[in-house]
Protein backbone atom coordinates (compact mmCIF):
# COMPACT_ATOMS: atom_id res chain seq x y z
CA UNK A 1 0.00 0.00 0.00
CA UNK A 2 1.06 3.75 -0.55
CA UNK A 3 2.97 5.25 2.42
CA UNK A 4 1.71 8.35 3.61
CA UNK A 5 4.06 10.72 4.73
CA UNK A 6 2.51 14.09 6.93
CA UNK A 7 4.97 16.51 7.75
CA UNK A 8 4.87 17.57 11.13
CA UNK A 9 7.85 20.43 10.76
CA UNK A 10 7.38 23.36 13.14
CA UNK A 11 7.19 26.36 10.10
CA UNK A 12 5.10 24.26 8.03
CA UNK A 13 2.47 23.97 11.05
CA UNK A 14 2.78 27.38 12.06
CA UNK A 15 1.96 28.36 8.64
CA UNK A 16 -0.53 25.89 7.97
CA UNK A 17 -2.98 27.77 10.48
CA UNK A 18 -2.95 30.36 8.68
CA UNK A 19 -4.24 29.15 5.97
CA UNK A 20 -6.87 27.54 7.64
CA UNK A 21 -8.06 30.74 9.35
CA UNK A 22 -10.89 32.26 7.41
CA UNK A 23 -10.13 35.58 8.25
CA UNK A 24 -6.58 35.38 6.08
CA UNK A 25 -6.78 36.91 2.48
CA UNK A 26 -6.20 36.21 -0.82
CA UNK A 27 -2.75 38.02 -1.20
CA UNK A 28 -1.44 36.50 2.57
CA UNK A 29 -3.43 33.20 1.89
CA UNK A 30 -1.27 32.93 -2.02
CA UNK A 31 2.34 33.71 -0.15
CA UNK A 32 1.71 31.00 2.39
CA UNK A 33 0.22 28.46 0.25
CA UNK A 34 3.73 29.23 -1.80
CA UNK A 35 5.76 28.78 1.54
CA UNK A 36 4.62 25.88 2.70
CA UNK A 37 4.91 23.97 -0.91
CA UNK A 38 8.60 25.30 -0.79
CA UNK A 39 8.87 23.94 2.43
CA UNK A 40 6.96 20.74 1.79
CA UNK A 41 9.48 19.88 -1.89
CA UNK A 42 12.24 20.37 0.85
CA UNK A 43 11.20 16.91 2.20
CA UNK A 44 10.03 15.70 -0.30
CA UNK A 45 13.19 15.49 -2.13
CA UNK A 46 15.38 14.57 0.55
CA UNK A 47 15.86 11.25 -1.54
CA UNK A 48 17.03 12.78 -4.63
CA UNK A 49 20.29 11.11 -5.61
CA UNK A 50 23.58 12.84 -5.69
CA UNK A 51 26.77 12.26 -7.08
CA UNK A 52 30.54 13.03 -5.96
CA UNK A 53 32.22 16.36 -7.52
CA UNK A 54 35.39 17.98 -7.09
CA UNK A 55 35.31 21.78 -6.87
CA UNK A 56 37.89 24.79 -6.43
CA UNK A 57 37.75 26.77 -3.52
CA UNK A 58 39.42 29.98 -2.87
CA UNK A 59 41.71 27.98 -0.22
CA UNK A 60 41.82 24.51 -1.48
CA UNK A 61 40.42 21.89 -3.59
CA UNK A 62 36.81 20.23 -2.15
CA UNK A 63 35.10 17.40 -3.15
CA UNK A 64 31.90 17.73 -2.67
CA UNK A 65 27.87 16.13 -4.17
CA UNK A 66 25.78 17.27 -6.42
CA UNK A 67 22.26 16.17 -8.00
CA UNK A 68 22.95 13.23 -9.98
CA UNK A 69 20.45 14.52 -12.70
CA UNK A 70 17.66 12.70 -12.06
CA UNK A 71 14.86 14.36 -13.78
CA UNK A 72 11.72 15.93 -12.45
CA UNK A 73 7.95 16.71 -13.26
CA UNK A 74 5.75 19.07 -11.44
CA UNK A 75 1.89 17.81 -12.13
CA UNK A 76 -0.50 20.64 -10.61
CA UNK A 77 -4.19 19.83 -11.30
CA UNK A 78 -6.27 22.33 -12.33
CA UNK A 79 -6.60 25.08 -10.64
CA UNK A 80 -5.73 25.17 -7.28
CA UNK A 81 -2.70 22.67 -8.18
CA UNK A 82 -1.29 25.93 -9.72
CA UNK A 83 -0.79 27.75 -6.32
CA UNK A 84 1.74 25.45 -5.10
CA UNK A 85 4.05 25.20 -8.10
CA UNK A 86 5.98 28.70 -8.10
CA UNK A 87 7.26 27.62 -4.23
CA UNK A 88 8.61 24.25 -5.79
CA UNK A 89 10.40 25.97 -8.58
CA UNK A 90 11.72 28.15 -6.28
CA UNK A 91 14.04 25.29 -4.72
CA UNK A 92 14.27 22.97 -8.32
CA UNK A 93 13.88 25.53 -11.14
CA UNK A 94 14.88 23.30 -13.89
CA UNK A 95 11.84 21.01 -12.86
CA UNK A 96 9.44 20.82 -15.77
CA UNK A 97 5.62 21.56 -15.36
CA UNK A 98 2.86 19.67 -17.01
CA UNK A 99 -1.05 20.39 -16.51
CA UNK A 100 -3.96 18.25 -15.91
CA UNK A 101 -7.48 19.75 -15.83
CA UNK A 102 -10.79 17.82 -14.28
CA UNK A 103 -13.80 18.78 -13.63
CA UNK A 104 -16.29 17.50 -11.41
CA UNK A 105 -19.42 15.52 -13.67
CA UNK A 106 -23.19 17.07 -11.87
CA UNK A 107 -24.70 14.17 -12.25
CA UNK A 108 -21.84 10.83 -12.04
CA UNK A 109 -19.62 13.10 -9.96
CA UNK A 110 -16.89 11.44 -10.92
CA UNK A 111 -13.68 13.65 -12.71
CA UNK A 112 -13.97 14.37 -16.27
CA UNK A 113 -10.55 15.11 -17.91
CA UNK A 114 -10.75 18.78 -20.05
CA UNK A 115 -7.11 19.50 -20.40
CA UNK A 116 -3.88 18.03 -20.39
CA UNK A 117 -0.36 18.91 -21.39
CA UNK A 118 2.79 17.06 -20.36
CA UNK A 119 6.52 17.51 -21.10
CA UNK A 120 7.81 14.98 -23.83
CA UNK A 121 9.64 12.67 -21.62
CA UNK A 122 7.43 12.03 -18.99
CA UNK A 123 7.82 8.21 -19.00
CA UNK A 124 11.87 9.41 -17.69
CA UNK A 125 10.79 12.15 -14.75
CA UNK A 126 10.07 11.48 -11.53
CA UNK A 127 6.78 13.01 -11.21
CA UNK A 128 5.05 15.05 -7.99
CA UNK A 129 1.54 15.72 -9.00
CA UNK A 130 -0.11 18.92 -6.80
CA UNK A 131 -3.32 19.39 -5.24
CA UNK A 132 -4.03 21.56 -1.78
CA UNK A 133 -6.77 19.02 -1.08
CA UNK A 134 -7.08 15.50 -1.21
CA UNK A 135 -10.78 15.16 -0.24
CA UNK A 136 -12.99 12.74 -2.01
CA UNK A 137 -9.29 11.42 -3.84
CA UNK A 138 -11.12 11.21 -7.60
CA UNK A 139 -9.38 13.85 -8.92
CA UNK A 140 -6.27 12.89 -7.91
CA UNK A 141 -6.83 9.24 -8.79
CA UNK A 142 -7.66 9.91 -12.03
CA UNK A 143 -4.91 12.51 -12.90
CA UNK A 144 -1.87 9.38 -11.84
CA UNK A 145 -4.27 7.08 -14.22
CA UNK A 146 -3.69 9.71 -16.81
CA UNK A 147 -0.29 10.00 -16.29
CA UNK A 148 0.39 6.43 -15.82
CA UNK A 149 -1.70 5.77 -18.96
CA UNK A 150 0.91 8.25 -21.04
CA UNK A 151 4.29 6.03 -19.58
CA UNK A 152 4.60 7.24 -16.43
CA UNK A 153 6.39 5.39 -13.76
CA UNK A 154 7.39 7.42 -10.87
CA UNK A 155 5.11 9.31 -8.94
CA UNK A 156 4.28 11.27 -5.99
CA UNK A 157 1.53 12.81 -4.92
CA UNK A 158 1.60 16.17 -2.96
CA UNK A 159 -1.18 17.65 -0.94
CA UNK A 160 -1.66 20.36 2.14
CA UNK A 161 -4.80 18.33 3.48
CA UNK A 162 -6.03 15.06 3.20
CA UNK A 163 -9.24 13.63 4.25
CA UNK A 164 -9.19 9.79 5.13
CA UNK A 165 -11.50 9.20 2.61
CA UNK A 166 -9.15 10.72 0.12
CA UNK A 167 -6.24 9.03 1.02
CA UNK A 168 -7.70 5.61 1.08
CA UNK A 169 -9.17 5.96 -2.55
CA UNK A 170 -5.57 6.95 -3.76
CA UNK A 171 -4.18 3.93 -2.05
CA UNK A 172 -6.74 1.94 -3.45
CA UNK A 173 -6.54 2.79 -6.82
CA UNK A 174 -2.67 3.57 -6.78
CA UNK A 175 -0.82 1.60 -4.15
CA UNK A 176 2.52 2.51 -5.42
CA UNK A 177 2.23 6.03 -5.15
CA UNK A 178 3.61 7.48 -2.10
CA UNK A 179 1.29 10.68 -0.45
CA UNK A 180 2.78 13.19 1.19
CA UNK A 181 0.78 15.94 3.55
CA UNK A 182 0.65 18.49 5.77
CA UNK A 183 -2.40 17.41 7.80
CA UNK A 184 -4.91 14.19 7.68
CA UNK A 185 -7.87 15.82 9.18
CA UNK A 186 -11.05 14.39 10.20
CA UNK A 187 -13.39 13.77 7.06
CA UNK A 188 -15.33 14.94 4.14
CA UNK A 189 -18.98 16.74 5.07
CA UNK A 190 -22.21 16.03 2.96
CA UNK A 191 -20.88 18.34 0.01
CA UNK A 192 -17.32 16.48 0.49
CA UNK A 193 -15.27 19.24 1.80
CA UNK A 194 -12.87 18.31 3.92
CA UNK A 195 -13.41 19.10 7.71
CA UNK A 196 -12.14 21.37 9.16
CA UNK A 197 -9.80 22.07 5.91
CA UNK A 198 -10.05 25.71 4.88
CA UNK A 199 -12.33 25.40 2.58
CA UNK A 200 -12.07 25.65 -1.54
CA UNK A 201 -8.56 26.41 -2.04
CA UNK A 202 -9.36 27.58 -5.47
CA UNK A 203 -11.34 30.86 -4.45
CA UNK A 204 -9.21 31.45 -1.82
CA UNK A 205 -6.41 31.41 -3.74
CA UNK A 206 -7.46 33.32 -6.80
CA UNK A 207 -10.31 35.14 -5.23
CA UNK A 208 -13.38 33.67 -7.00
CA UNK A 209 -16.94 33.02 -5.44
Amino acid sequence: MSNVYVFDHPLIQHKLTYIRDKNTGTKEFRELVDEVAALMAYEITRDMPLRDVTVETPVATAKCKVLEGKKLGLVPILRAGLGMVDGILKLIPTAKVGHIGLYRDPETLEPVQYYSKMPSDIGERDLIVIDPMLATGGSAAEAIRILKEMGAKNIKLMCLIAAPEGIERVQKDHSDVDIYVAAVDEKLNEKSYIVPGLGDAGDRLFGTK
